[in-house]
């Protein structure tokens, strides 16, 4: 597949993958920060923002479209940062295709298999997603009537985009998102460990990744360290922008 994709800047090669209901403005910032020293590929993922639409969403898919369009730019190995289901992803990769992987940043996301966290957000959606929405104001309303609070409605409104009869509707394919979550996107990345440098890091507030899963990265990633953001939870790059850029660019810096 070919995914939807931003450059800029110039050097050696970063892609930066998104989470779930995500796109590839979501680590802009993280972006415009490793620019004046990288060439840095921020990605729409499948399903997501200006990618195509696919009924197939697993982690190997999505790995795969990865590898498609480092192909088509003639990379042959690169620096990765992925935030939530984009850390998946580039796990993914990097346990499959080790040699295309100089080293790996993952934020706030393990290697294992999640239980449902984002099912009531994604039938909520869904429901959305066939509702007639005359406005963005229509939208956000549907979801704070379902209790989404703010700062994640703010986020998953980012995937509105008006159709042709002059209505709202959502960039995100739903569909398969809900088709495919419970047995593919909720799984753990599976394949060979990763012996090279990876940061795992972690919102001091969030529970994506806790001390159960700690003995799983050193297994599957021996050569990762771990740091934890302080006053931060899920969304740290978003809610602690400069320390979260600051560790990235430093891990990237200190293994290239």
């Amino acid at each position: 597949m070919k995914l939807n994709y931003v450059e800029q800047g110039t050097g050696d090669p970063v892609f930066l993958i998104h989470g779930l209901f995500g796109s590839l403005s979501n680590l802009g910032n993280l972006a415009r920060v490793l620019a004046p020293n990288y060439r840095v590929i921020s990605v729409d993922l499948r399903n997501h923002g200006n990618s195509p639409h696919d009924a197939e969403m697993c982690l190997v898919s999505m790995a795969n479209d990865i590898i498609e369009l480092m192909n088509s730019l003639s990379i042959a190995s690169a620096y990765f940062v992925g935030h939530s289901l984009g850390g998946k992803v580039a796990m993914q990769l990097a346990m499959n295709s080790p040699d295309r992987v100089k080293s790996l940043v993952v934020a706030d996301i393990s290697p294992v298999k999640y239980i449902d966290n984002n099912y009531n957000i994604i039938n909520i959606l869904y429901s959305l997603s066939k509702a007639i929405l005359d406005s963005r104001k229509a939208a956000d309303l549907f979801l704070s009537d379902q209790g989404i609070e703010f700062s994640v409605r703010a986020f998953l409104l980012k995937n509105l985009q008006r159709n042709e009869q002059g209505n709202f509707e959502l960039k995100i394919n739903i569909d398969a998102i809900k088709a495919n979550y419970k047995s593919y996107l909720s799984a753990a990345p599976q394949g060979h460990n990763f012996i090279g440098p990876c940061l795992f890091l972690k919102g001091e507030n969030s529970d994506y990744i806790n001390q159960q899963h700690l003995p799983v990265i050193k297994a599957l990633f021996p050569q990762s360290s771990l740091q934890t953001v302080a006053a931060a939870g899920h969304w740290l790059h978003a809610e602690k922008p400069e320390l979260f850029n600051q560790l990235v660019l430093q891990f990237i810096s200190e293994n290239s």
